[in-house]
């Protein structure tokens, strides 16, 4: 049956007399909905509700619940750093992490108490079946209680791995590795179920106590094809199930116990892209079974928004329901919710609508589902088309939906775009455009909130967002299509879009301005230096040259995936495809969008170089760099930084497509 949730929605768009512009400081009073669980008995939501704290620094997360009977919402915790709710078995306890540590609140009646005590944080806690213990990730190692005795810890990073730090999160210590822990609902004493040098992912209990979990155990995988184990801990006995040729995530085991499923993506031949698939396999081992080989889209997987929950978890992953696997699919610019056959495959899609599904809980008969739109951030629904919040209402900005496109492009593939055009647009008036061009490049943007998108509108600019290819969400070939050519192709895609627009006679052709970030800040610097149609230029967390940031990332390219080769073997191929070895040709004023902290695309090898080689050139060039900021600024960032980030693109195309005055970009 049809969901109606895609009903609901449209007629909750219905749009009011508009009040005033969206801003980019409206983001300082957005609700955002982060991790969801029913209760067992179907009677309970709780929900994680993130906010950005009064020094508008940070964020704040605090657990809220709705009766589903009456609908009523109200507060369950009062703490500023409260996160992943679980459900006891009986429905009795909520356990919870709060501020790093492991709490119980009994939910008939008493306070939330603290019940682990270990020196760091604890993560993703689940229940043990008899409900009597909670198990948890930590990192916990004995130089904690060096630090302790002698109140010292070496900041000093000795590296012997070429992985050796990640965006957000720094320098990887490699002493550390976590593991699953386990205790009672006192306050005994924590102690670790697993061990070794390797990281435990995706543990849960089976049904008779015991345990499985999921690892990669190798200290330098990235010399070699993607890889995963499989272990099955018993009486103390630690069997390794499956070695598997891929890497694998979202491991969930049948309630009966009898079965394993997950998502993988396949790693042979070695590829640009490789699609995530949906698999089973029995928890005794075996050979895993493709459920959705003959399925094209993107398992497990969503579509970019910049304002997914910034703090307080997710969606949430794969759940049994009987023989069927209920999951999440990234489909031609939507997030859907699917029921997949255990046994054969077969696919029944439980959502429909121009929408994306951010994430669902489920006690097997009921359902609860996170939705996002281009006009709605995120709020949950009944799958019937029930609301159950409403934490921010746009309608007060007269929020628009954004032109669905779909164009052929130089060799006839077929393009989907967006364009999100000013609200108060006349009929045949042109207006300034601004391309944004998404990153990954194996992402996709969608029908979903994008806080950027909307403010530019409001500031009188037509943006376009297309999915070119190298994107998810149509299909293993057309996402494997720029293997070994990124840029290139891809960026005959983006200029399709515009030459549509253009030829429409819906854009003034004097007033086109491109951005982009992470991959699409390095399609932003190729942009600029092979066509001179866009007047001002915005690359955020960009490459400049891929021989620099092949020696910097967080990321190791080992694997022939974008490159053949590394760059000392095959310089040419790095040079070709780097846009500092066009730089002479641009000539288009760009400002660059740097996180100081930012490890996935490091400032060196992306708008530092461009900026100073543009300066050489006595090109116009600004650089704006953001302390603390990781890759994730868009993102996650702090929210004043956030602000600032969309104000810096605002200006400077208000600068340089309108004419605004902005003194702050001139030379001292």
């Amino acid at each position: 049956m049809r969901s109606q949730l895609s009903l609901l929605l449209g007629a909750a768009l219905t749009l009011t007399a508009l009040a005033r512009p969206f801003t980019h400081r409206d983001l300082f009073d957005f609700q955002w909905i982060g991790e969801v669980q029913l209760s067992p008995n179907g009677q309970q939501v709780v929900f994680v509700k993130t906010v950005v704290d009064a020094k508008k620094t940070g964020y704040e997360t605090s657990l809220w619940t709705i009766d589903l009977p009456s609908g009523v919402i109200r507060p369950l915790t009062y703490g500023s750093r409260d996160r992943s709710p679980r459900f006891s078995p009986d429905g009795s306890k909520l356990a919870f992490v709060r501020n790093g540590g492991l709490a119980v609140l009994p939910l008939d009646g008493g306070e939330a108490q603290l019940i682990s005590d270990l020196p760091r944080p604890v993560n993703l806690p689940f229940w043990s079946p008899d409900g009597r213990r909670l198990a948890f990730l930590c990192d916990a190692h004995e130089e904690d209680n060096a630090a302790k005795k002698d109140g010292y810890v070496s900041d000093v990073q000795v590296i012997t791995r070429a992985h050796y730090r990640v965006n957000g999160a720094g320098y990887l210590n490699f002493k550390r590795h976590r593991h699953v822990w386990i205790q009672g609902l006192t306050k005994e004493k924590a102690r670790p179920l697993t061990s070794g040098a390797f990281d435990v992912s995706n543990p849960q209990f089976a049904p008779d106590g015991s345990l499985f979990y999921a690892s990669d155990p190798r200290p330098e995988g990235y010399y070699e094809p993607n890889y995963s184990e499989v272990h099955h801990l018993k009486d103390g006995t630690d069997r390794l199930v499956a070695k598997l040729p891929f890497s694998i995530s979202g491991l969930k085991l049948s309630p009966d116990g009898r079965r394993l499923a997950f998502h993988a993506e396949t790693g042979r031949p070695i590829r640009s892209y490789s699609q995530p698939d949906l698999y089973v396999m029995p928890a005794s081992g075996g050979t895993p079974k493709n459920l959705t080989a003959d399925y094209d889209f993107d398992m497990g997987s969503g579509v970019l928004g910049d304002n997914s929950a910034p703090a307080g978890g997710g969606g949430g992953g794969l759940v049994w329901r009987n023989d069927e696997l209920l999951d999440v699919v990234a489909k031609r610019g939507r997030a859907i919710l699917v029921a997949v056959s255990s046994h054969d495959g077969q696919v029944r899609e439980l959502t429909h609508g121009d929408q994306a599904v951010q994430g669902f809980a489920t006690n097997g008969s009921q359902f609860v589902v996170k939705v996002s739109t281009p006009t709605v951030l995120n709020e949950l629904y009944t799958l019937d088309g029930r609301a159950l919040t409403q934490l921010n209402d746009f309608r007060k900005f007269g929020l628009t939906q954004p032109e669905d496109l779909n164009y052929k492009s130089f060799d006839g593939r077929s393009v989907q775009a967006w364009v999100q055009w000013p609200p108060d647009r006349q009929p045949g008036q042109k207006v300034p455009l601004i391309l944004n061009i998404h990153g990954g490049p194996h992402a996709a943007y969608g029908f979903v909130f994008d806080h950027e998108f909307q403010a530019l509108a409001a500031r009188g600019f037509a943006v376009l967002y297309p999915n070119p290819r190298g994107s998810t969400s149509y299909g293993q070939e057309f996402g494997n299509l720029i293997q070994h050519h990124y840029p290139g192709d891809d960026y005959k895609d983006l200029m399709a879009g515009v030459d549509l627009l253009l030829a429409r006679g819906d854009v003034d052709p004097e007033r086109l301005g491109v951005t982009g970030g992470s991959g699409g800040g390095l399609l932003t610097n190729w942009t600029v230096a092979h066509t001179r149609r866009f007047k001002a230029a915005v690359a955020q967390r960009d490459i400049a040259d891929w021989a620099s940031w092949w020696y910097t990332a967080d990321m190791t390219l080992f694997e022939p995936t974008w490159f053949k080769s590394a760059p000392f073997e095959n310089p040419a191929e790095f040079a070709e495809r780097s846009p500092i070895t066009y730089v002479k040709e641009i000539h288009t004023p760009m400002l660059f969008l740097l996180g100081e902290a930012d490890t996935r695309t490091p400032p060196e090898s992306g708008g530092e170089q461009l900026f100073r080689a543009l300066k050489y050139l006595h090109r116009i060039a600004v650089m704006v760099r953001f302390p603390r900021e990781s890759h994730d600024l868009s993102r996650s960032g702090e929210p004043w930084h956030r602000v600032e980030r969309l104000d810096h693109i605002s200006n400077w195309f208000d600068k340089w497509l309108l004419g605004g005055s902005h003194p702050e970009y001139d030379v001292r």
